[in-house]
C-alpha cells in the first residue's frame, strides 16, 4: 500500500481526492481554498484592492488554478457563478479556473488578521451559501473554510459541501496535483 502513496506523490496531474460524484448531490456546491501563494497571511502593509501589498499566486499557483479548471471542464462541470473573496490571490484563482462568471463576495474575505470577526464572517458566508441559486463555486481562504466546515484544506483543494442545519455538511473533496 505504501507504493500507492508514493505513486500519488510522483504522478503530476493525478487527482489525489476524487469525489466528483458528490457534486451531483442535490444542494451541493464547491468551496475552494485559493491556489498556491507562498507564505502565510499578508504583509503588514496589506491593502485591499492593491495586489502589490498582498501575498499573491506564484507561477506554480497559476498553473495549479489552470489545471484545476481543466479537470472540471474535462468532466463537463461549470458553474453559474464563481464567488470569490476580494483578495487578489482568490480573485486570480477564480479567474484562472475559467469555470463561470467571477463575482466578488466580501462575505468570503479572510479574517486571518482579525479573528474577532470570525463568527460574523462565518454567518455571512453561510447566508451566502444558503441563498445561492444555481450551481455555485466559492473561492476563499483556509480560515473561512475551516470555520464553515471544521476541516483544513490544502492550497487548491475543493470541498464539496451543502447547507445542513446551522452549518454545512462536507460531501467530498477534490484535490488535483498539477
Amino acid at each position: 500500500m505504501r507504493w500507492i502513496g508514493l505513486l500519488l506523490c510522483l504522478w503530476p496531474g493525478l487527482a489525489l481526492a476524487n469525489d466528483w460524484a458528490a457534486l451531483e448531490t442535490p444542494g451541493a456546491l464547491a468551496i475552494m481554498r485559493h491556489a498556491l501563494a507562498p507564505g502565510t497571511g499578508d504583509p503588514a502593509a496589506f491593502r485591499l484592492g492593491d495586489c502589490a501589498t498582498q501575498r499573491n499566486l506564484d507561477d506554480r499557483g497559476r498553473a495549479q488554478a489552470r489545471a484545476i479548471g481543466d479537470a472540471f471542464r474535462a468532466r463537463g462541470i461549470a458553474f453559474d457563478r464563481v464567488l470569490t473573496s476580494q483578495w487578489c490571490r482568490t480573485r486570480e484563482t477564480a479567474e484562472l479556473l475559467d469555470l463561470g462568471p467571477v463575482i466578488e463576495a466580501p462575505e468570503l474575505n479572510s479574517f486571518f488578521r482579525d479573528f474577532s470577526t470570525r463568527a460574523a464572517q462565518t454567518r455571512a458566508a453561510r447566508a451566502l451559501i444558503e441563498g445561492g441559486e444555481g450551481r455555485l463555486m466559492l473561492v476563499t481562504h483556509q480560515v473561512n473554510i475551516s470555520a464553515l466546515t471544521g476541516r483544513g484544506t490544502r492550497s487548491g483543494e475543493v470541498l464539496v459541501i451543502r447547507p445542513a442545519g446551522d452549518g454545512v455538511e462536507v460531501l467530498g473533496s477534490i484535490l488535483i496535483d498539477p
